[in-house]
């Protein structure tokens, strides 16, 4: 339960202070913990540093502000407490594969790391709490498009490329992303729904007009991605599931996760 409390409560002071210059030892210090016990606390949790965890928040709200417009890629990266393009660009490549001036003509996507939220039910320990991203964003969807059919994407065997190195994870995972918003459209809403699990709220009612999306996506099983001058086939499974009308958070989480867990059956 303390730990738990721990990295909650640290999420959400990095999510408070996205703008600030704010360092690991402010983190901790504000949580009442050491350091080295908050590093041990995020890798364990997340399987990722303060920094890694701080660096992909940052460049998925960097996304966002570019997909709205509002602001040049300068006035992005200073926001976000980067003192020049050129390393802001660097980190923004790091998590997307595309510099920042390319991305809206590539990405429709913004959230390839939302915010963590952590379920705790009584008993649970930290490693029990399962992990659910933030949804608040798109709620107004969510109810307006009660009733019609979610895409629920996972990786195959996602293991495999972890065991290369956790950047080859992390490229899957965009390849992943990228054919996902490949076939989404502008009324359409892509999110990630876990460590490599994507929804993709397809807005249809037809369930035929759903797969037809999905075995697009599927079509592509068995491509490669390309990491460190080496190709290494991705494959996606998909289930298929609804909004419900009654829509509470943690049981539409369950349901989409049920989704995928029967298309590997």
């Amino acid at each position: 339960m303390k730990n738990f409390m721990i990295l909650t409560e640290s999420i959400n002071y990095i999510e408070e202070n996205l703008h600030e210059n704010i360092t690991r030892n402010d983190i901790a210090k504000h949580c009442y913990i050491s350091l080295s016990m908050l590093e041990k606390l995020f890798h364990f949790a997340l399987g990722m540093s303060i920094k890694q965890y701080i660096t992909k928040r940052r460049m998925t709200q960097s996304a966002k502000d570019i997909a709205k417009g509002e602001l040049n890629i300068t006035d992005i990266a200073m926001k976000y407490q980067y003192n020049s393009v050129e390393v802001f660009s660097r980190a923004f490549k790091t998590v997307w594969g595309v510099n920042p001036s390319e991305f809206k003509n590539k990405w429709t996507f913004t959230g390839i790391f939302p915010k963590i939220n952590y379920e705790f039910k009584e008993g649970d320990d930290l490693f029990m709490a399962r992990k659910r991203v933030d949804m608040s964003e798109a709620y107004d969807y969510l109810k307006e498009k009660k009733g019609s059919y979610v895409l629920c994407f996972d990786i195959q065997h996602l293991t495999m490329f972890n065991n290369i190195s956790l950047k080859a994870g992390d490229a899957a995972i965009l390849e992943q992303a990228s054919r996902i918003d490949s076939v989404a459209t502008d009324d359409m809403l892509t999110m990630r729904i876990g460590g490599d699990e994507f929804a993709l709220l397809t807005g249809v009612y037809s369930e035929n007009e759903a797969k037809k999306i999905a075995d697009t996506v599927l079509a592509k099983n068995g491509s490669p991605i390309f990491h460190e001058g080496k190709e290494y086939p991705l494959s996606l499974w998909c289930g298929i599931t609804t909004i419900p009308e009654s829509l509470r958070y943690a049981e539409f989480f369950t349901e989409m996760h049920r989704a995928i867990t029967d298309s590997k059956k």
